[in-house]
């Protein structure tokens, strides 16, 4: 009975939570491109964002992302459905990196990140896999700092493949966020020390990385 009662419990809160979801329309009017170039298409019948990081840019983990106007977003869920193929000129150390971009401050110089790398997810080498995931906060935590300092404390691994779709759920809460991967009910990823703290809030970006040809769709934003 206590199960069933838990169950029904479940239920409501996802409602309430679908009922204050946004959904957010991808149109120009609701887009800025940041340091890439990108355009809405339709990809398998699915209206989506392409995003290809701007070639001169060379530096990583930089915002290179649409960011999407009107929001202020401080905690709460971010969902959103990702898929990313290499480009044909991708160099050798391309990922498929891609992800997304939050609490971003007006002037781009400060948000934190969450992004996956497909490729690792599938070799035949276990340090490379369990660098699938990757958590970074923009300017001074980028993830070649956060490997030497806290080494596997801000990546994971998940199973993931390129070129197919991957459901990323963001639950942000003061300084811990938590991404979970195609509606698995654990977490891939928790970060328990939000580089920029509880009181950072701003924009939500389509992120990607040198040599993805990334495409985002079905974004949704639930505020806490």
């Amino acid at each position: 009975m206590k199960h069933i009662y838990l169950q029904v419990i479940g239920c409501l809160l996802l409602l309430v939570n679908n009922l204050h979801a946004q959904s957010i329309s991808f149109e120009k009017k609701n887009l800025e491109p940041v340091n890439v170039v990108w355009s809405v298409e339709q990809l398998a019948g699915k209206e989506v964002v392409k995003v290809v990081k701007d070639a001169g840019i060379k530096d990583v983990d930089e915002p290179t992302f649409v960011k999407i106007k009107g929001v202020n977003f401080k905690n709460g869920v971010i969902e959103v459905k990702v898929l990313s193929r290499l480009l044909k000129d991708a160099p050798g150390f391309a990922r498929g990196f891609i992800g997304i971009a939050f609490r971003i401050n007006d002037s781009n110089t400060k948000y934190e990140s969450i992004y996956l790398r497909p490729v690792n997810a599938r070799v035949d080498d276990q340090v490379r896999r369990n660098h699938s995931i990757q958590y970074y906060a923009y300017p001074d935590y980028k993830f070649d700092r956060l490997r030497k300092e806290a080494p596997e404390r801000y990546e994971a691994y998940a199973d993931m493949e390129m070129d197919s779709w991957i459901t990323m759920r963001i639950e942000v809460r003061d300084t811990q966020a938590k991404l979970f991967l195609n509606n698995n009910s654990q977490p891939a990823l928790i970060v328990n020390d939000l580089k920029h703290g509880a009181a950072l809030s701003g924009a939500i970006g389509l992120w990607v990385d040198i040599g993805t040809e990334g495409y985002f769709a079905d974004l949704k934003i639930i505020p806490d």
